[in-house]
């Protein structure tokens, strides 16, 4: 992990990888690898959560997503209260939609998604939009970054190639949607303010529009204690104190070090699909995985300056 001098302004993403973030004092060398290691495990949780709520309790992906933003939304309207800074922000409509489609695709998906899986494809569609923006606005790939472009292109095709292990198409296809949301939620909200602010804002806005979902499916509703309790873990604790945690490590972080560590979150589902789910990892998302995360990181990885530790 590389650590440099903090590097300014960031707005809106976990999984970004050009990271521009306000600056803070130096955080410690034990502090920033457990504050790192908390965050990853917190995003590859919320994957974990949902997929264990929707797979071994009653409730519907409908209120699990409801009660996911409104437990966020809570969570991280208090921490904007207690950490108040000279930067402001307050989020927007058009960004909350983009969470609230991130989120509805998400926990949708996982009706029938292995949390490995799911997660793969969502960090793959998220870093893909990205990407595809940055070449809409102007920018080129070097040789290596096409290389790299294709390879995860071709392991994204390998996974959804139909076959005994392929996921389900339809799942497969929302959790893209999911990506493709959560990378626009990201792109819009760079230099929209103080990250924490504009974040909680935007999961308060998320609110009504989650609790117009319930209402529609409101014949299909079902809930109990436990994927209750699931979906307010993963609202609360993976999401808003996970983002909480991100933005507090970010700063110390170069942009390398940020994207690198991110390509641990779909290994940390899928060791947390294996030990707590009983799911098996299969040979075509070992491959697909490889490609995918391998590609991405040919792509968005900078070469790391001279010097960093």
């Amino acid at each position: 992990m590389s650590f440099k001098k903090p590097i300014t302004d960031c707005q809106g993403c976990p999984l970004a990888s050009d990271l521009d973030l306000r600056d803070q004092h130096d955080v410690s060398y034990p502090r920033i690898v457990t504050l790192t290691m908390l965050a990853m495990i917190a995003f590859a949780g919320n994957s974990l959560l949902c997929r264990v709520a929707l797979k071994e309790t009653d409730i519907d992906a409908a209120s699990f997503t409801t009660i996911r933003l409104i437990s966020g939304a809570l969570i991280l309207w208090l921490i904007a209260r207690k950490t108040r800074t000279t930067r402001t922000g307050s989020g927007n409509w058009l960004s909350a939609f983009a969470l609230f489609a991130y989120a509805a695709g998400f926990s949708f998906a996982y009706v029938s998604l292995a949390a490995a899986t799911g997660a793969l494809l969502l960090f793959g569609a998220v870093q893909a939009t990205m990407i595809g923006f940055g070449l809409w606005a102007g920018e080129h790939l070097r040789s290596r970054q096409v290389v790299g472009l294709m390879l995860a292109l071709g392991g994204l095709v390998g996974l959804l190639l139909p076959g005994l292990s392929a996921p389900p198409l339809p799942s497969a296809l929302l959790m893209l949607v999911a990506g493709f949301a959560w990378g626009i939620y990201s792109l819009r909200g760079k230099g929209a303010g103080d990250p924490t602010q504009v974040t909680a804002g935007n999961f308060l806005r998320a609110v009504p529009i989650t609790a117009v979902l319930s209402v529609a499916m409101l014949n299909s509703t079902s809930l109990d204690s436990t994927g209750v309790w699931y979906a307010v873990t993963s609202g609360a604790l993976a999401s808003g104190i996970g983002y909480a945690i991100w933005y507090t490590v970010l700063p110390s972080l170069n942009a390398t070090s940020a994207a690198t560590v991110q390509l641990s979150v779909p290994i940390l589902a899928a060791l947390g699909g294996v030990v707590f789910l009983g799911e098996t990892i299969t040979l075509r998302l070992v491959l697909a995985s490889a490609a995918i995360l391998g590609g991405i990181a040919l792509v968005i990885l900078k070469k790391q300056s001279a010097g960093s530790v």
